[in-house]
C-alpha cells in the first residue's frame, strides 16, 4: 500500500540564498549592458546605411552610444 504523507517527499537541497543573488546580478547587468550595446549598434547602422555619414563616423557614433549609455545605467 501507499504511504500516507502530509508533505512532500523529496525536498532537495537548502537554498543559496547568496549565491541566487549573485546569478541575478550578474543576469541582470549582462541583460542592461546588452541592451545597451545592441541599441547602440543599430542606431549606428541606420547612420550608416542611411546618411552619407561614413564607416568611422558610424563607428565613432557607436563608442559614443555604448559609453554614454554605460554610464547612465550605473
Amino acid at each position: 500500500m501507499a504511504e500516507q504523507t502530509s508533505g512532500p517527499v523529496e525536498t532537495g537541497a537548502e537554498m543559496d540564498y547568496s549565491e541566487h543573488d549573485k546569478t541575478y546580478a550578474i543576469f541582470l547587468a549582462g541583460a542592461k549592458y546588452g541592451t545597451i550595446v545592441i541599441v547602440a549598434l543599430l542606431i549606428a547602422m541606420a547612420t550608416f546605411f542611411f546618411t552619407a555619414a561614413g564607416g568611422i563616423t558610424s563607428f565613432l557614433l557607436f563608442l559614443v552610444l555604448s559609453i554614454g549609455g554605460s554610464v547612465l545605467a550605473r
